[in-house]
C-alpha cells in the first residue's frame, strides 16, 4: 500500500527524462555562443594588434611602351617542289646529299639518256632529208616557171610543181617540231632543281624505273630564304592594323622568337591578311615574311609571333609585381604618407619586359607596393625597407587594425 502510494507522489518531471536532456541541449548552445563571442573578441584584438607588414616600394616612372600582337606562328615555305622526273626511265645517277643546298636548275639525277639521244638523231636525220627534198623542189618550181614565161611548159605543172614546195616545206616544219621535241625530252633526261631550297630524303635509289607518275618522285626540296610565318590576329585589332598601314606604316614589324621564349630566330614585316574571317574563332589569318638566310626558321615549325602595331609614349609604367588581379578587377597598393596603403583599381596595358604600362588609375607620382602586398587590405599599415623592425605601441599596429576594420566594414556594407 505505501510503495503503490510514493510512486503516485512523484513530480511529473521525473517520470520525463526528455525534460533533462532539452536542458543539456540548451546549455550547450548558451555555453557555444560564449564561446564564440569571446573568440571574435580575441581574434579582433589580435587584428589590432597585427604588425605592419614588410613590404618593397617602386616609383611610378614614364617609359615608350610598344604596343604589340602576340601569337603563335606557323612557318611555311614559299614554295615546296616535289622533283620528279618528266620521262620515263631507269635512274643512272643521284648527283645530290640528302639536306645539302641546292641551286635552281642543278642537276639532281639523271635517266638513261641513249633512247632520247637516238630519237633526236632519227629527228635530225629527217629533217635533213625533207629539206633536201624541199630544195629540190623549189629549183624545180623555179625552172618551171622560167619555161612558162617562154610558154614552154603548160601552166598545170608549174601549179602542181608550187603545190609540192608547199607540202614539203609542211614536211620540214613538221621535222623541226620532232626534232624540238626529242631533244627537249633528252634534257628531261637530266632532272633538275626547280627552285633554290634544301633538298630532303631521296625516295629512290639508282637502277630504279621512275615515270612522271611515281607519287614520291625522287626528292623534294622547300625554298628556306625568305620564308612566310602564318598566324591569326583577333577581329577586334583588325581596324587597328589597318588604320595604321593606311596611314602610311608600311609593312609592319613582326618578329619570329623561338618557343622557349628567349632568342630571336628572325625578323620581318607583315606580308598580307586573308580575305575572311573564322567564324569559329573570331580572327583572321595573317603572314609575314622573313629572310632567313641562317636557316633558322624551319618549314612547319611553331614560333611566337609578336607584331607591332604601335608605341605608347611616355607611358606610366609600373613593375609587374605591383598589379594585383581581384574582385575589383586589376589594382595596386599606393603608399600613403602615414605608411599605410591605399587600393586603386587601374587598367593596365602592354607590357614593357618587368614593367606593365598603366593606362589609367594613377597620376603619375605615386609610389606602390611591388613586393610583399600578399595578406595586404585597403588601410593596411606597412614597413618600409629601412624602418626599424615595429614592436610595441611605436609599431603603428593600432593604425593598420583600424584601416583594415574600416576596409572590411566597407566590403560588407
Amino acid at each position: 500500500m505505501n510503495q503503490t502510494a510514493d510512486t503516485g507522489d512523484r513530480p511529473e518531471t521525473a517520470r520525463k527524462p526528455w525534460f533533462w536532456i532539452g536542458i543539456i541541449i540548451i546549455g550547450l548552445l548558451a555555453a557555444a555562443a560564449i564561446a564564440h563571442f569571446v573568440v571574435g573578441i580575441g581574434s579582433k584584438g589580435d587584428r589590432n594588434r597585427r604588425l605592419p607588414a614588410p613590404v618593397a616600394i617602386a616609383k611610378v616612372t614614364y617609359a615608350d611602351v610598344p604596343e604589340t600582337v602576340s601569337a603563335l606562328g606557323t612557318v611555311t615555305p614559299l614554295v615546296t617542289a616535289s622533283v620528279r622526273s618528266q620521262q620515263s626511265g631507269r635512274l643512272m645517277e643521284i648527283d645530290f646529299k640528302e639536306g645539302q643546298t641546292v641551286a635552281k636548275g642543278q642537276r639532281l639525277a639523271l635517266i638513261d639518256p641513249r633512247p632520247f639521244a637516238l630519237a633526236s638523231a632519227q629527228a635530225d636525220a629527217n629533217l635533213a632529208r625533207d629539206a633536201a627534198q624541199l630544195n629540190s623542189a623549189r629549183v624545180d618550181l623555179t625552172r618551171y616557171r622560167t619555161l612558162q614565161s617562154q610558154d614552154s611548159i603548160a601552166r598545170q605543172q608549174v601549179d602542181s610543181q608550187a603545190a609540192l614546195v608547199k607540202q614539203l616545206e609542211g614536211t620540214v616544219g613538221a621535222d623541226r617540231a620532232a626534232l624540238g621535241t626529242a631533244r627537249l625530252n633528252l634534257t628531261y633526261a637530266s632532272v633538275i632543281s626547280p627552285v633554290s631550297g634544301r633538298i630532303g630524303l631521296r625516295q629512290t635509289d639508282i637502277g630504279n624505273y621512275v615515270t612522271p607518275a611515281d607519287t614520291n618522285g625522287i626528292a623534294t626540296v622547300t625554298q628556306l630564304d625568305p620564308i612566310d610565318v602564318e598566324f591569326s590576329v583577333p577581329q577586334a585589332q583588325i581596324s587597328a592594323i589597318q588604320a595604321r598601314l593606311g596611314a602610311g606604316g608600311g609593312g609592319l614589324p613582326v618578329t619570329a622568337i623561338d618557343q622557349s621564349g628567349a632568342p630571336v630566330l628572325a625578323q620581318g614585316t607583315l606580308l598580307t591578311f586573308d580575305n575572311v574571317v573564322d567564324t569559329t574563332t573570331g580572327t583572321i589569318k595573317a603572314k609575314a615574311r622573313f629572310a632567313n638566310p641562317g636557316g633558322k626558321l624551319i618549314p612547319n615549325q611553331f614560333v611566337n609571333v609578336a607584331m607591332l602595331t604601335g608605341t605608347l609614349h611616355h607611358a606610366m609604367v609600373v613593375p609587374v609585381s605591383a598589379v594585383r588581379h581581384g574582385q575589383p578587377g586589376d589594382f595596386v597598393f599606393v603608399l600613403q604618407p602615414d605608411k599605410t596603403v591605399k587600393l586603386v583599381v587601374v587598367k593596365i596595358g602592354p607590357m614593357l619586359g618587368q614593367q606593365v604600362a598603366i593606362l589609367a588609375g594613377l597620376k603619375g607620382d605615386e609610389t606602390v607596393i611591388s613586393a610583399g602586398a600578399d595578406g595586404l587590405e585597403d588601410g593596411s599599415s606597412v614597413r618600409l625597407p629601412g624602418d626599424k623592425s615595429a614592436g610595441g605601441k611605436g609599431a603603428g599596429g593600432g593604425g593598420g587594425g583600424k584601416h583594415g576594420h574600416r576596409h572590411k566594414s566597407q566590403s560588407g556594407g
